[in-house]
């Protein structure tokens, strides 16, 4: 399975009792159908990345980035506190990638209208 979403936390890494490295996080995918013209409704899927793939997540990811992320999803049941049955889906991920630009110390992030590659341009810089 491929989703495309946005992480809504940090991740976080953790190491195995066998010392292999585990990271965790959650991406929120809006729904293309939406009867409502209010805010989009998402689905959220838990995403588990192991080894250096999840080094390099925790290392490149935070909250609010845009991911796609490519692997195995699963539905995992569990007992909420109060008792009733809760559902949640996980991707084992098989390959991440990363969408959001990189913003380094000294540069702006590219506005969110304009489309990865691409660079914003003035209007007053075009020849015509």
């Amino acid at each position: 399975m491929t989703i495309i979403g946005n992480l809504t936390a940090d991740p976080e890494l953790r190491t195995t009792s066998s010392g292999i490295n585990v990271c965790t996080f959650t991406v929120a995918v809006n729904r293309r159908n939406n009867p409502d013209n209010g805010a989009p409704d998402a689905d959220f899927f838990r995403v588990t990345a192991w080894r250096q793939l999840g080094e390099l997540c925790a290392r490149f990811l935070s909250k609010g980035r845009k991911v796609c992320v490519v692997g195995a999803v699963s539905l995992n049941k569990y007992t909420k506190n109060d008792g009733t049955t809760g559902a949640s889906l996980e991707v084992n991920a098989e390959h991440v990638e990363f969408l959001s630009p990189r913003v380094s110390d000294g540069q702006t992030p590219q506005p969110a209208n304009v489309p990865a590659g691409f660079a914003a341009v003035e209007s007053d810089e075009l020849p015509f």
